[in-house]
């Protein structure tokens, strides 16, 4: 998680207005949007770890039921997760995204410090249609590991470099 945050804080430190502005490598997201949506990976954990204690104590059906709920609104989960980074960078600038980013990793880091061994093997199943990176069962300690996979997946997709979009 702090090499993501370090990375982020680097990205946002050397961008430009205009690299901020240019579309991305695969997304029809600009940068500005996709590091925001990168940023979100970070926030959303807290709220699955809330989810993963809960149902992590429930019989696993319960949890299935759930992932399969979740699994059939994919399509307005889809929608928001496009347009949230769209709205998002309008009241949020980048120096408030830094900020963002610190408290989130931060909070992640308060969170798996307290969290025992039981705790991090305690699981849940998950909606596998949201994200690529959800398995249909994933303890704590995979949903921890979470934002950065989605991190570094973004990460190739963004054009800051010089790169131009393919």
């Amino acid at each position: 998680m702090e090499r993501a945050r370090s990375e982020f804080h680097r990205l946002l430190e050397t961008a430009s207005a205009d690299d901020l502005a240019r579309p991305t490598r695969g997304t029809r997201w600009t940068n500005e949007q996709l590091l925001w949506h990168m940023l979100f990976g970070f926030i959303v954990v807290r709220a699955l770890l809330v989810l993963v204690r809960l149902f992590g104590r429930l019989p696993r059906g319960a949890g299935r039921a759930f992932a399969r709920v979740l699994d059939a609104a994919t399509v307005p989960f889809d929608l928001v997760n496009r347009l949230g980074p769209c709205g998002a960078v309008k009241v949020i600038g980048p120096r408030r995204t830094g900020a963002q980013f610190d408290r989130a990793v931060a909070a992640l880091h308060r969170g798996l410090d307290r969290a025992s061994d039981a705790d991090l093997a305690r699981g849940m199943h998950y909606p596998v249609r949201w994200d690529p990176f959800f398995k249909d069962y994933m303890t704590l300690a995979d949903v921890y590991r979470y934002p950065t996979l989605h991190f570094d997946f973004h990460r190739r997709q963004l054009t800051l470099d010089g790169e131009e979009r393919i």
